[in-house]
């Protein structure tokens, strides 16, 4: 063992979840678009899930072991945790596709996995900046992250008129609803990742 504490490259690990939820964004709007071989799409997401586990438990590993951190340890934790929430919204939405037997797709389904993924591209350059200390793009991205989640809430509420006024049925609403507040939850964490950062950049700039 050496004299001085090893310091983990926390910005590394997040740059792995970041990749990680881009990549289960992804597949989720390939679910939406092509709406076919939907186990297979869902057991991709969830393999993804898990994936995002296993570097969200690395990352709490890595805090509870290392003395040096790069910003403060609760901001650690607390991007750990959304960046986790964002995943676990997704691959929410995507179970309960299967777990309701959805046979079509719904547009704005389609509209707002496009959003959240805008979401997650966003929050992954941001990251990166702040490991550089570009701080004024970090901010530009989290303003862009914050348009973004309102873009989302318009979508969503789009939705639910459409949902309630074009004559589905009791179920096929309630369903769809379902599924679309995790969707539009998952922006809103995404908008919490930029409110941890835009506060991280405040204590350091």
């Amino acid at each position: 063992m050496g004299i001085f504490p090893k310091e983990v490259d926390f910005f590394e690990t997040f740059d792995r979840a970041s990749d990680n939820l881009i990549h289960a964004s992804a597949r989720l709007i390939r679910l939406f678009t092509q709406f076919d071989r939907i186990d297979e799409r869902r057991n991709e997401i969830y393999e993804l899930e898990q994936a995002g586990d296993t570097i969200t438990h690395e990352i709490m590993r890595q805090l509870n072991s290392t003395f040096l951190t790069p910003i403060d340890r609760e901001d650690i934790y607390s991007l750990a945790s959304r960046l986790d929430d964002v995943l676990d919204l997704i691959w929410a939405a995507t179970d309960r596709v299967v777990l309701y037997k959805i046979q079509e797709p719904l547009e704005n389904a389609v509209e707002l996995s496009n959003c959240l993924q805008n979401c997650t591209v966003a929050v992954k350059k941001a990251i990166g900046y702040l490991k550089a200390k570009e701080y004024s793009f970090v901010q530009e991205l989290c303003i862009e992250i914050n348009r973004l989640e309102n873009e989302g809430d318009g979508i969503f509420r789009r939705a639910l008129s459409r949902l309630f006024q074009s004559g589905y049925s009791p179920v096929f609403v309630i369903q769809w609803k379902e599924i679309l507040e995790n969707l539009v939850h998952a922006t809103d964490r995404c908008e919490e990742i930029a409110d941890i950062l835009e506060g991280i950049v405040i204590k350091y700039a």
